[in-house]
């Protein structure tokens, strides 16, 4: 059987015997989808706040929310439902990047479509460590929120974004714009710290400590009118479902949503899985790190997986590959958190927690010395890398492909008995 797995621009094909195939799994076929009809209806019956024309009146000013290009959400199609309502206001819009870098020429372009040039002067980019930042209070769990000055002062807010599962926040989304994507530094790094928790699972939001400072996070910002579009996409990235309104209720509709397209049921383990890493989280090591923790959930202990990405810009926020690369075990990796935790090593814990029960291979576009301090085997090519892993696991082994492995959550009983989605 051939299969065609996308890396970077272009295509690699895979020849593996009918026999040694597991599956090969994607994000769930829920029909066509009308992008347009879905964003209208959303609009016009909104959820837990007046529609958007009563949200803006009487406004002077409005603060447009963005996710940056990491994200696969279709800002620009959104907000070509959205503009005419804010014709007549001082509107400005910010990219909510967290600790993200801010977005290129080129992807200031693709957030915002043919709309860029009309508005590039009030399009601004979140700076975690330069954008000026109000103390708004602090969460129970003693994360100070400190967010971008812009938030303050706006009228009203319109947040835009996507919902789809994540691997330490339970799922991407609301109160995810304002923390981590408008918050400072400081504050970004209170929270994530939150993630080495073993609570801190995909799909899970009851208990989970990063998604309970992240609601008290919104909670500091109840003063503030704000005004939330999310959308779920499908698996060829179109919006399939849409809801407006209050930034939790349209959240949590959402969430329901999101489990039906990215949970897919398995119905055993496999020896080999191959995580695709597709565009733009194929960005840096960074973000393709999901698609490790993802498949995780859907390998055998002593199996290997496979990360497939092109890591178009490298590695990305350093912090967790200087502790990869500055330790020799998982366990020294535990134990050099444990000694004092900075922003990123989250990332290296995830990793470290993977290599304990498996081997992690690696077909990117780095340096082979680099996937090496990630503590990951560089293979050259994806057919090197499969032909390696079937033969290191031995007669009769199976390898399962993920073909959007950031986002699909594969769901084996056994291995999901921890992360069931709890709402």
């Amino acid at each position: 059987m051939k299969v065609e797995i996308p890396f970077g621009d272009g295509i690699e094909t895979v020849d593996v015997s009918d026999e040694a195939i597991g599956g090969v799994i994607s994000p769930n076929e829920l029909g066509d989808c009308d992008e347009g009809a879905a964003l209208r209806a959303a609009l016009s019956n909104p959820i837990g706040s007046d529609g958007l024309a009563e949200f803006l009146q009487g406004a002077s000013s409005a603060l447009i929310i963005v996710n940056d290009a990491t994200r696969p959400t279709p800002t620009a199609k959104i907000l070509d439902q959205i503009c005419p309502e804010l014709e007549n206001l001082d509107v400005k819009f910010i990219v909510a990047t967290g600790i993200h870098r801010a977005p290129t020429e080129e992807e200031y372009r693709l957030i915002f479509g043919e709309r860029y040039d009309e508005i590039e002067s009030r399009v601004f980019s979140h700076d975690s460590k330069e954008s000026e930042m109000v103390l708004l209070d602090t969460t129970k769990r003693g994360t100070e929120i400190r967010v971008n000055k812009m938030v303050t002062e706006a009228n009203r807010i319109v947040v835009i974004g996507s919902v789809e599962p994540h691997y330490f926040a339970g799922y991407t989304g609301g109160r995810k714009a304002f923390l981590p994507g408008v918050c400072a530094y400081e504050t970004i790094e209170q929270n994530h710290k939150h993630a080495l928790a073993v609570e801190a699972q995909v799909l899970t939001l009851d208990g989970n400590p990063v998604h309970d400072d992240m609601e008290d996070a919104m909670a500091c910002l109840e003063k503030y009118s704000i005004f939330s579009i999310m959308v779920v996409l499908d698996r060829n990235r179109k919006i399939c479902s849409a809801y407006a309104g209050d930034i939790d209720s349209t959240f949590n509709a959402a969430v329901q949503k999101a489990d039906e397209i990215f949970v897919v049921n398995m119905s055993t383990k496999a020896d080999v899985v191959v995580a695709v890493t597709l565009y733009p989280q194929d960005v840096d090591l960074y973000q393709s790190q999901k698609a490790l923790d993802n498949a995780k959930y859907a390998v055998k202990d002593g199996g290997v997986i496979i990360l497939v990405s092109a890591c178009r810009t490298g590695v990305g926020p350093p912090a967790f590959l200087k502790l990869l690369g500055s330790a020799e075990t998982p366990e020294e990796v535990r134990v050099k958190i444990a000694e004092g935790y900075k922003l990123g090593y989250h990332k290296a814990a995830k990793i470290a927690e993977i290599e304990l029960k498996m081997k992690m291979y690696a077909v990117t576009n780095l340096e082979p010395s680099i996937a090496t301090r990630a503590h990951l085997i560089p293979m050259r090519s994806v057919q090197e890398a499969v032909d390696t892993a079937l033969a290191e696991m031995g007669e009769g082994a199976k390898v399962t492909f993920i073909m959007d492995a950031v986002f699909t959550v594969p769901r084996v009983q056994s291995a999901y008995e921890q992360t069931k989605p709890i709402h």
